[in-house]
């Protein structure tokens, strides 16, 4: 409701009459005054409010309504005080639950993109991913790995959200040019609620951290928010999105190198207990991994051109152009399938060949097919590619979770 104004009539009129015993009998016609004050109107007796030409008739009923004109009016009464409701702008009482409901959905929705969910997910599948690379038999999938899995992931989660936030903190400007759709960069946040929600998720990351007690694990989030703060904040010798081989670098440690080695350790060393070895598929996974951080780290700023330029990121985007970047992406992504092709082929184990060949084979196939229809000259077209690109990440984890 957009809001609710109050009139008490405090002089004698044909409201009053027979105190609170209402009768039909006793109803006449009333004129509503002018003035209204703010007032609360929970726990009061609901009177519905039937409404002719300059006038109204009360009786007893749930909560009701009616409408005159833009406004709507609603009595209430309660032992010695007479109330009348208006509810500005023809808001009904009676949907107030729902707008309640609406908000809260409003809110959910603003939090799903503040914590650019597609990263929140992404992230989370490829700590199952690697952490299933640490399983040498049957009995070891047992609820001291899936606690300890679950660990990693909430921990993990709560910094991503940390990072993605800090960046959407320092980038109001250029946020508002490249992704309006963001909460602080539409003003569905204030800078304080931003502020406040990066925060807490930091002490959180931490806090599960050290209650886990794994030094893997530790390591990985502090490491993590190093790069993360680096990259984002703007200080001098710091904010190295600035710089395009720096900022690639960073989200290449992070999500090809921290992500892959240090969870991995999480659940050998601190879950398993056993000595850090790390193991061929483990070394494969992190190569390829590191094909698509470096595309992802690239392709990122192909549809954010407009305010890097206007705001001085000097991304590659920015210095080759988004059509040869793009395709730079494509080639890289193509050369990956390649490689993750052969080494399935060469695997020992029938079902493990069959799953990994098909697998990259029909993924490149979609790859190229998709690339060569986006138009380079629409930005939902090239943000809609970027989506589909963490998409075929997810399916990889999938073929790697095989």
């Amino acid at each position: 409701m957009d809001s609710l104004l109050l009139s008490s009539f405090s002089t004698p009129s044909v409201l009053s009459k027979g105190g609170n015993n209402w009768r039909r009998c006793n109803l006449k016609n009333v004129e509503f005054p002018g003035s209204y004050v703010a007032y609360n109107v929970s726990r009061l007796r609901v009177w519905k409010v039937r409404e002719k030409p300059c006038s109204a008739v009360f009786q007893p009923s749930s909560l009701k309504h009616c409408a005159k004109g833009s406004e709507t009016f609603v009595f209430y009464q309660r032992p010695n005080e007479r109330f009348l409701v208006k509810a500005a702008g023809g808001q009904p009482l009676e949907s107030e639950a729902k707008n309640d409901m609406n908000s809260a959905k409003d809110a959910l929705d603003a939090f799903y993109r503040f914590s650019r969910p597609h990263t929140v997910i992404g992230t989370a599948l490829s700590i199952v991913s690697v952490s299933l690379l640490a399983i040498e038999k049957l009995s070891d999938f047992s609820p001291l790995f899936f606690v300890g899995m679950l660990e990693a992931i909430v921990a993990a989660l709560l910094m991503n959200i940390y990072i993605v936030g800090l960046n959407q903190l320092y980038d109001i400007d250029i946020d508002k040019v490249n992704k309006p759709y963001l909460p602080l960069a539409s003003g569905e946040y204030s800078i304080q609620t931003g502020v406040m929600i990066v925060a807490s998720f930091s002490i959180l990351s931490f806090g599960v951290g050290w209650l886990v007690g794994s030094w893997p694990l530790f390591w990985a989030l502090f490491i993590s928010f190093v790069l993360g703060t680096a990259y984002s904040i703007n200080v001098p010798l710091l904010r190295w999105k600035r710089f395009a081989l720096v900022a690639a670098m960073c989200i290449l440690a992070v999500r090809a190198v921290i992500v892959q080695l240090a969870f991995f350790l999480h659940i050998q060393t601190h879950v398993f207990k056993r000595p850090a070895v790390f193991s061929r598929p483990l070394i494969f996974a992190t190569a390829f991994m590191s094909f698509f951080s470096v595309v992802i780290a690239l392709f990122k700023d192909i549809p954010d051109i407009d305010g890097d330029r206007i705001y001085g990121i000097r991304s590659f985007t920015v210095r080759l152009g988004q059509k040869r970047v793009f395709w730079i992406c494509i080639s890289l992504l193509e050369i990956a399938y390649t490689v993750a092709l052969l080494v399935g082929a060469s695997s020992g184990f029938l079902w493990s060949k069959v799953v990994t060949v098909l697998g990259h084979t029909i993924l490149a196939s979609i790859l190229w097919t998709n690339a060569k229809s986006v138009d380079l000259s629409s930005k939902a077209a090239i943000t809609s590619f970027y989506m589909f690109i963490w998409k075929a990440l997810l399916y990889e984890v999938g073929l790697g979770c095989c």
